[in-house]
């Protein structure tokens, strides 16, 4: 049985809430560990943060939003602490955004300084990326910082390890805890600060809704410039006794399951995408060790369940529903008590609301409001916007079934109004997957002078066709207006470095196409 929900428990800040599990779990218990295979302890991590904490401090200021562009790994995790001991706020920069996305997100954040890794920025051929930021960011590689840690800092970093609470810097719940940035996968990323409590709170309420053991391992792939990476990945497993192993990539898709295997891993976080593409990737016995898996950022196909049930029948997949405005789980499936077709209970401590909207029938917009959702969002000036009310408008279209579980219809702005009829694109897409479960599929909207909208399918199923996509529809009921006259066939579909779809490109391809036509 999961752990009661304790609301006080999410009440800390981060560094008090890592002091906490040393306490909790011992000393010496190896809490972190990347593909360099290093495990490090509990006081390990700690010494880290403040070893290479008091090199960041002498260049930044109490406050200051430092830029933090790093893969997952055990230095990001320790580049994290390092900056909370210090009082300084992690602003997690997604290096997978573009240039122009990423110079803004740096702006309206004000960071002035930007850490980083050479070894990272070489393997990744991200020289473009930091000439560009160096037009207004100073470049701090972490390489050269540690060179810089002397005899002094040692000294120090291992006194404070002794007495941590005497020497990190005093933190409030309310104080920010990090700032992260949205997405894009509809629009312009927004910046969204997560206040310490709040990312205290949602570990609290992940706690409380799924029985973790302490003696597990979550092997996280996602990059911790997303909120699911950020959380579930590393502060979810270091908080409650779980081993944290880090891994740089998801789209190492060949190289993740034997690792999977090797580092004896009980919990993946992943996405739809690429867990389909390990499952497929995977040797007998590479993903034996698996509890389960999460899959969060998108829905799961069914073709993913099934593939899963087939070759992994001991693993379950869970799926799970967040935000990065709410820490971000809001609501997940627990295992051994899964039910396809939803994203599972609403965690404990939120309160939800839900709205009719205009012409939609099937479901309602879900508010929600809890400690861990979002201190607020940045304006174009930095300024913080907190939710009126303390309420969240996730934007989604959902129906609460009878045992509590959310069932997501679709976001709001993923409808179209066809012939004066609100059509859902999920719905759409749905089709789609149902004919070709082996693709993958996007559904997006263009105007149309007759109808007011059109859809258009956007797929990697080269032999695609309206004729197959309208006679599934008619066998399994599916509204004539769900179904996309247009068809868009492209080698892969863009996804984000989150492992979202990438609806936005997919809009300008559907948009060029029609153009070209």
């Amino acid at each position: 049985m999961p752990r009661a929900y304790n609301a006080r428990a999410g009440q800390r800040a981060v560094f008090d809430a890592l002091i906490d599990a040393r306490r909790t779990y011992g000393a010496d218990k190896p809490i972190l560990e990347d593909q360099e295979r290093n495990p490090i302890s509990y006081t390990d991590l700690i010494r880290a943060a403040f070893a290479l904490g008091r090199r960041i401090a002498a260049v930044t200021e109490k406050g200051e939003r430092v830029g933090v562009l790093l893969p997952s790994s055990a230095g990001g995790a320790v580049t994290f602490f390092a900056l909370l001991a210090f009082g300084r706020v992690p602003t997690m920069l997604n290096f997978t955004a573009g240039i122009r996305n990423l110079k803004g997100a740096c702006r309206v954040a004000g960071v002035k300084r930007v850490l980083t890794s050479q070894r990272f920025i070489d393997q990744g051929k991200l020289e473009d990326l930091i000439d560009a930021l160096q037009e207004t960011c100073a470049i701090t590689y972490l390489e050269a910082v540690r060179k810089e840690i002397g005899l002094a800092d040692k000294a120090f970093a291992a006194i404070a390890a002794l007495a941590p609470r005497r020497f990190r810097a005093p933190a409030a719940p309310g104080d920010p805890g990090v700032i992260l940035f949205t997405s894009g996968s509809f629009g312009t990323p927004r910046g969204v600060v997560l206040s310490q409590g709040n990312l205290c709170a949602n570990v609290e309420q992940v706690a409380a809704h799924i029985d973790l053991q302490p003696h597990w391992v979550m092997f996280n792939p996602l990059p911790i410039f997303h909120c699911l990476g950020l959380t579930g990945g590393v502060l979810l497993p270091i908080l409650t006794g779980m081993k944290a192993f880090q891994y740089p990539s998801p789209l190492h898709v060949k190289q993740i399951p034997p690792l999977i295997r090797d580092c004896g891993a009980s919990i993946l976080l992943s996405t739809d995408t690429f867990v389909n593409q390990y499952a497929r990737a995977s040797d007998a016995g590479d993903l034996s060790s698996l509890l389960f898996v999460v899959c969060g950022a998108e829905r799961v196909r069914e073709e993913t369940h099934n593939l899963f049930a087939e070759r992994f029948s001991g693993v379950e997949l869970l799926e799970g529903y967040g935000a990065t405005e709410g820490s971000p789980v809001i609501a997940v499936n627990r295992p051994g008590d899964y039910k396809r077709g939803t994203v599972g209970p609403l965690v404990p401590g939120l309160e939800v609301r839900l709205e009719k909207v205009a012409g939609i029938d099937a479901g309602e917009r879900m508010w929600v409001r809890g400690p861990n959702i979002m201190s607020g969002y940045l304006n174009e000036h930095g300024v913080l916007e907190p939710p009126a009310g303390g309420w969240h408008d996730t934007g989604d279209v959902v129906e609460l079934d009878a045992d509590g579980h959310v069932v997501i219809k679709g976001r709001v702005k993923r409808f179209a109004k066809i012939g004066g009829e609100m059509v859902s694109l999920a719905v759409a897409e749905d089709i789609a997957s149902g004919v070709w479960p082996d693709a993958r599929h996007a559904v997006i909207s263009l105007p149309d002078a007759r109808k007011g909208e059109r859809l258009v399918l956007v797929t990697d199923r080269l032999d695609a066709s309206v004729a197959s996509l309208v006679s599934h529809a008619q066998s399994i009921g599916a509204p004539e207006l769900s179904v996309p006259r247009k068809i868009v066939r492209v080698p892969e579909l863009p996804v984000l470095g989150s492992g979202k779809t990438d609806y936005v490109a997919i809009q300008r391809m559907a948009e060029t196409d029609s153009k070209a036509a």
